[in-house]
């Protein structure tokens, strides 16, 4: 954390003095030093958005429109969910099942398995 001007150092320590005896233990073990409470948190609409603009709701409600209701199921619509959330969100494990699912795709079609 870079160096605090003693107003802010002030305004940090009344913020951990406010705070909840648990909340100041998880500060404490994590470190006080090291604590920054003023960091400002993601705009939740910033990370539901895909590079579109659109919601994953959204995204998710356009590609099961176009599957026939009667082949998928609720695993299947909740299996969409969560794909779409993590790619969006650019987690290492849903970008893997993704490229892992071109991949196979591939391989299936050049018929060598």
């Amino acid at each position: 954390m870079s160096e605090l001007s003693p107003e802010e150092e002030k305004r940090k320590k009344a913020i951990f003095e406010s705070m909840s005896a648990r909340s100041r233990k998880r500060i404490l073990d994590k470190g006080y030093e090291s604590w920054d409470p003023f960091l400002m948190p993601n705009d939740p609409i910033d990370i539901r958005m895909a590079g579109q603009r659109e919601t994953a709701s959204a995204l998710v409600r356009k590609f099961l429109q176009t599957c026939p209701q009667e082949e998928y199921s609720n695993a299947y619509g909740q299996g969409a969910w969560e794909i779409c959330v993590g790619i969006i969100g650019n987690n290492d494990r849903y970008r893997g099942m993704y490229e892992f699912s071109c991949w196979y795709g591939k391989i299936l079609k050049n018929g060598e398995l």
